[in-house]
């Protein structure tokens, strides 16, 4: 049987990064270091841990989050290592809505990279406080103060070292801890220990100047601390008080305490001692609130085990042994295997049939879960990402992970009968794994279209397809997701549907005014009808007839977004009108409507981030302008490394990185995210409508 740990001795920690600064590496280090790990695995040499995916380790990416349980000095750490690439950005979003804290992964020679201000982002967005790992600063280029200064010019000012580095690159052996004032060393990486000593003679003043300025700026996070020190000074604080003012400090999400080293090595254990110092437990960050799902009133869970169980499944796998498996952050109450649970998001009651605890790709199983825990349940028929799970007598539903629309389509065939039917059951199970990736049949044409974050997310779907369940497939040209919108405000518009010949006619009518809505509001419908000239019953059919309509655009048959369409007159006849008839009224009114109001086609907009050699500078932006790109800023990022930030059109972006690729002897790299949706330039416009015309 598992040992329980107190609420207070558990962390819920994510490793989140930049593609290839060493988050999984870091990682292996910490199994190793708990004595998870008999070694250390290479990314490089497919033997990692929570790379367990064929895809990634032939690719050495990480693709999905993978969760596992250590325990370092007394307390239990789950730990999520994500994914850096963007197109998994989704792993990313839906570690942290769960998770307590975050460590924070640089790549010592590159310092602040794109995506490590994506993914600080979106940590920020749900307040996660976070400590800062600077690796590989024992390479050569390799370089501790240099990607500090990235950190405060990109990301905050108030990042500060609690720990640093002794020697330069490779000449690195050990840091040096600016609250003990103690130096811990090793001869090399792969020692069991570090040794304790006394700060070098050559770094005393260097490491007092630090240790200054991260007390300094700890205490001013919290009145009672602050208060003590302008009484007894820097030299009047104990360790344990610096400690919990820098602790303090981090809880607020806006102070974040840095070291660095080398994640393979032995100085991962000073990373796992300030997990457990300085990052909160469950206790910590306190109750969650939610919505009753009868009344819509807010209630409160307080992470404690004898409160009604609430939780939230955040990932859901296709485990190749067990089946399906649902990750579940408990936020209150025990949760034991074999009894009943509600899925308030959905209203169906489960069985929960066993619960196990993930150690990468291997699980032990466990009879019971409680409040602040991280486990998987098997078992689980109608769960997916972001639904509560929760008392049936005392039903929550918790907010839950909001997902952007996926802006990059190919349509998809099986190659023989055979597989006709696994593709189908094989983008079902994917579809419910990935909240990003969609499935749908096209009516006219019949194709199965699929659609994802970029090129190399639906690549490695279909290879997974391929490989888990044995589909071979065809794929077409990536398709972009066109939009339509309107550009002009108040159009007044009619819709009558009229069948009046021999029994019982139809009869709908109605007066729509359409408006633009805010970028990414989507659609909004008003009702200001007066004195029941359209019926109550036949309001909802209108609206559903409006947006029916939306799906299919006027100009080339793209979704229409973003319209406000307010229904104000119309009129009704007594024995022929329906729904259904009012239903077609306001279909037919929002199709003549947006054709009256300037309609225009909309385009994603990605950001687009290069780091390219300066010598292949000229070229990049070159390449770029040619692509309808916008050059937002190029900054250097290191000696001879320029990073180029432009906002280029979807459509121009296919196959781009592997022709920077080649365009830069493989020494250039980019990253993409949709950004948002600007109108098509006439030009391009009419060339679109005139294919989808055929």
């Amino acid at each position: 049987m598992a040992k329980k740990y107190a609420l207070t001795k558990i962390r819920n920690i994510g490793i989140i990064a930049h593609i290839d600064a060493g988050k999984t590496t870091t990682t292996e280090g910490i199994l190793y270091r708990t004595g998870l790990k008999h070694k250390i695995g290479a990314v490089h040499e497919g033997e990692t841990t929570t790379d367990w995916m064929a895809q990634e380790r032939e690719r050495g990416i990480t693709i999905v989050s993978a969760a596992v349980s250590c325990y370092w000095k007394d307390h239990q750490i789950n730990i999520i290592d994500t994914p850096g690439h963007i197109d998994f950005t989704v792993e990313v979003e839906r570690s942290l809505r769960v998770l307590d804290g975050a460590v924070v992964v640089f790549d010592g020679k590159m310092g602040v990279e794109s995506q490590s201000e994506t993914v600080w982002r979106q940590a920020d967005k749900y307040n996660v406080p976070r400590i800062c790992f600077i690796n590989k600063i024992n390479q050569t280029g390799g370089d501790f103060y240099k990607s500090l200064d990235t950190i405060h010019a990109r990301l905050s000012k108030r990042a500060f070292p609690i720990h640093l580095p002794i020697g330069f690159e490779k000449e690195i052996n050990g840091i040096i801890d600016l609250v003990s004032m103690k130096a811990y060393t090793y001869k090399d990486f792969t020692d069991k220990s570090l040794v304790e000593g006394d700060i070098p003679a050559d770094m005393l003043d260097k490491a007092k100047k630090y240790r200054s300025l991260l007390i300094e700026n700890a205490v001013a996070e919290d009145e009672t601390m602050l208060e003590k020190y302008f009484e007894v000074g820097e030299e009047g604080l104990t360790n344990e008080e610096i400690t919990q003012a820098v602790r303090s400090a981090v809880m607020t999400g806006k102070f974040f305490a840095v070291t660095g080293g080398d994640g393979r090595g032995v100085i991962v254990e000073k990373v796992l001692d300030l997990m457990v110092e300085l990052m909160p437990s469950p206790i910590d960050r306190g109750s969650s609130w939610g919505t009753n799902p009868k009344t819509g009133d807010e209630i409160e869970r307080k992470p404690d085990a004898a409160q009604p169980i609430a939780g939230l499944a955040f990932k859901i796998a296709a485990d190749p042994f067990v089946g399906k498996l649902a990750y579940f952050r408990v936020y209150s109450g025990t949760l034991k295997s074999g009894s009943y649970i509600l899925n308030s998001s959905t209203g169906e009651k489960e069985r929960v049939g066993r619960i196990v605890r993930m150690q990468a790709d291997k699980r032990e199983d466990v009879e019971e879960v409680e409040a602040g825990d991280i486990a998987a349940i098997v078992g689980l028929k109608g769960t997916t990402t972001g639904n509560t799970l929760c008392d049936p007598n005392n039903p929550i539903v918790l907010e839950s992970i909001t997902f952007p629309e996926p802006p990059v389509s190919i349509a998809i065939e099986p190659k023989t009968k055979a597989d006709q039917e696994k593709m189908s059951t094989a983008l079902q199970r994917l579809a419910e794994e990935d909240p990003t990736f969609r499935v749908k049949v096209d009516e006219e044409t019949g194709q199965t279209i699929i659609s994802g974050m970029g090129e190399l997310h639906l690549e490695i779907l279909v290879d997974r397809m391929k490989r888990e369940f044995s589909v071979e497939a065809n794929i077409g040209q990536p398709q972009v997701a066109y939009r339509e919108t309107i550009r002009k405000d108040g159009v007044e518009v009619e819709g009558k549907f009229v069948r009046q010949s021999g029994g019982r006619g139809q009869y709908g009518h109605v007066w729509l005014k359409l408006s633009q809505n805010e970028p990414g509001k989507g659609f909004e419908f008003i009702n200001s009808i007066k004195g029941g000239v359209v019926p109550g019953e036949y309001i909802k059919p209108v609206s559903q007839g409006i947006e029916e309509a939306m799906n299919n655009g006027v100009l080339a048959g793209y979704p229409v977004v973003d319209i406000i369409a307010e229904l104000y007159d119309g009129s009704y006849h007594e024995v022929d009108s329906n729904e259904m008839a009012f239903k077609i009224a306001g279909s037919m009114a929002l199709q003549q409507g947006v054709k009256n109001a300037s309609p225009v086609l909309m385009e994603p907009i990605m950001k687009v981030v290069v780091v390219t050699p300066e010598e292949f500078m000229g070229d990049v932006i070159g390449d770029l302008n040619s692509k309808r790109g916008r050059i937002e800023s190029m900054e250097d990022l290191s000696a001879g490394v320029k990073e180029i930030t432009a906002f280029v059109p979807l459509g121009e972006m296919f196959g781009y990185t592997t022709n920077l690729r080649s365009a830069t002897q493989g020494r250039a790299s980019s990253s993409m995210e949709l950004d948002h949706y600007a109108d098509v330039p006439s030009h391009v416009a009419e060339a679109i409508i005139a294919k989808n015309a055929k």
